[in-house]
């Protein structure tokens, strides 16, 4: 099977790509065919973040495994199909953490074959990518109904530095 990818950059211009790929290729394998569609150089971290239909972010799959013990999944470790199928059909790809180039992944179809592309395809382009990444805004909700019950006065005069050092061994 082939799966129909439609990827939306986060801007308020309309940038938009469409992407054949298998769905037995990895999530790294959809990965660099968005960096190419969106003319990224892929030198940079990226991770794809499961969602659900209203597209809130959960569990993050990776590029690299930066996990201490090394143990970690990663894109590679992940089928597509493992991933996105009728039932969950978005994701979220965050590309360069830096820059925060920030994206919709959503299945569009599933087709027997397409004969006519080598997969990876690029089907479908609109819009020019904007030179910067759009800036990002992230709020923060207050936990509970008074939104100041999170707030804490802190007298950082009360703090000794001179024995930090000593506090933390």
């Amino acid at each position: 099977m082939i799966y129909k990818l439609r990827i939306i950059l986060d801007t308020e211009q309309d940038v938009i790509r469409e992407i054949a790929i298998k769905e037995s290729d990895t999530l790294e394998d959809l990965h660099n065919a968005i960096v190419n569609a969106f003319g990224f150089d892929g030198t940079e971290m990226a991770s794809f973040y499961m969602t659900d239909d209203n597209w809130n972010q959960g569990a993050e799959i990776p590029l690299f495994d930066m996990s201490e013990n090394g143990d970690a999944v990663t894109m590679q470790h992940f089928v597509i199909s493992d991933i996105i199928d009728t039932e969950k059909t978005k994701l979220i790809y965050v590309y360069d953490f830096f820059s925060m180039w920030s994206f919709f992944v959503e299945l569009v179809d599933i087709v027997e074959d397409i004969n006519e592309y080598e997969l990876p395809a690029l089907l479908f382009t609109l819009g020019i990518i904007p030179d910067e990444a759009p800036e990002k805004e992230f709020k923060s909700e207050a936990i509970g109904e008074n939104p100041n019950e999170n707030d804490t006065d802190i007298d950082i005069d009360e703090f000794d530095f001179d024995n930090f050092d000593e506090l933390m061994n």
